[in-house]
């Protein structure tokens, strides 16, 4: 598809009164669509291929679904608590998460690396920047799972009426439990940054922190979670390339990459066309939605030599935190942090880990990751 037709036009047959959407699968084409905010809104449609199933002003509410000056200044706010500092404060509690949560599974021989080490160490990362007591992990997996997870009948039993009946009123509730408990004592949490930042006068109000602390835990929850499971499989489907990393760890780094450009944890992200326009040479007219398949433009033969072939020494530049414009990850670079201390430590107890089952994918044409990742040692 990506050779004979880059832009390619579908319908939604599943869901009737959902419109169609063109699908843009060129590296190039979905830069120039990310850089043109003006022509291709994030705010005029839904983050995803689907408008109506999840209602859209809940989707709007969230950063990546707006278009500027809301957009930037909601980011600029955000920033407050994604200093370089105050990541790099996070390392040692990161990798202690890490070798905790490795430590505790090591005499058992066997594992799964979704459920067993990836949920609980991306769960506490994320829920010690946020502020979420350790107690409460458990509970926002599996509601950030269940709302992410639609479409997945082990991620979402329920359906969508489980995520606007029970799901987002629970994180709702929630939210504005901690929101009040950091107005009344700040700590130095990401959530009591965001409950008191303050640009000129400028705050956010408590609906801006919720949603915004929902998508924080959503994604924190699920890219690392999604690039080290896939990037594990990788790497024990590749021995060779295992073999690299174990005996010279400082190449992990550069393998981080590879792994983000192989298996971007979100398949693709919508923007909506605001009048009529043409991409790669395909008319686009106003309203139609316009999905940006990273899964895609990250193996693009244009920009890789021999891009199915997993290579950690590859080092490459890739679109799995976006493709440049405003909506480039708020929280990359944090995301590169834990992926490379995942892998150390991984790496460093178990070299000789080997698949023990057949993994499971998550049923989902959003999220790209495994539900099920079996590993023995």
């Amino acid at each position: 598809m990506r050779g004979k037709c880059p832009v390619q036009w579908s319908e939604i047959n599943e869901y009737p009164d959902e419109e169609g959407f063109w699908s843009v699968t060129r590296a190039d084409d979905i830069r120039e669509v990310s850089l043109d905010w003006q022509t291709y809104s994030s705010g005029k449609g839904g983050i995803s291929g689907l408008t109506h199933a999840v209602p859209l002003e809940l989707q709007q509410a969230m950063l990546i679904a707006m278009d500027p000056p809301k957009h930037d200044r909601l980011k600029a706010l955000f920033q407050r608590g994604f200093t370089p500092k105050r990541i790099a404060e996070h390392e040692d509690v990161i990798r202690a998460i890490a070798a905790n949560v490795l430590d505790g599974v090591a005499e058992r021989g066997e594992c799964d690396l979704v459920t067993d080490v990836a949920q609980p160490v991306v769960s506490r990362v994320i829920g010690s920047f946020l502020g979420v007591p350790e107690a409460d992990d458990e509970m926002w997996a599996t509601l950030v799972n269940s709302t992410l997870g639609f479409g997945d009948d082990d991620l979402n039993p329920g359906g969508i009426d489980q995520i606007l009946d029970e799901d987002i009123p629970k994180i709702f509730e929630r939210c504005r439990e901690m929101i009040a408990e950091r107005r009344e004592n700040p700590t130095d949490d990401l959530t009591s940054v965001l409950v008191h930042a303050d640009i000129d006068g400028d705050k956010l109000d408590e609906h801006e922190i919720v949603m915004g602390f929902f998508l924080l835990a959503a994604a924190g929850n699920d890219s690392t979670k999604a690039t080290y499971c896939s990037g594990m499989r990788a790497l024990i489907e590749h021995p060779e390339e295992m073999r690299k990393l174990v005996e010279d760890p400082s190449l992990i780094e550069g393998a981080v990459e590879e792994c983000l450009r192989m298996y971007p944890a979100f398949a693709h992200f919508r923007r909506t066309a605001t009048e009529d326009a043409e991409i790669g040479g395909c008319p686009v007219h106003e309203g139609d939605k316009v999905l940006m398949w990273y899964l895609s433009s990250n193996r693009d033969e244009t920009r890789y030599e021999d891009p199915d072939r997993f290579d950690v020494l590859r080092n490459p530049e890739h679109q799995a935190f976006g493709a440049g414009g405003r909506h480039f990850c708020l929280g990359a670079a944090l995301a590169r942090l834990e992926l490379k201390i995942l892998f150390e430590e991984t790496l460093k107890r178990f070299p000789q880990m080997e698949l023990a089952g057949t993994p499971e994918p998550a049923v989902s044409a959003f999220l790209n990751q495994l539900k099920t990742l079996p590993v023995r040692w």
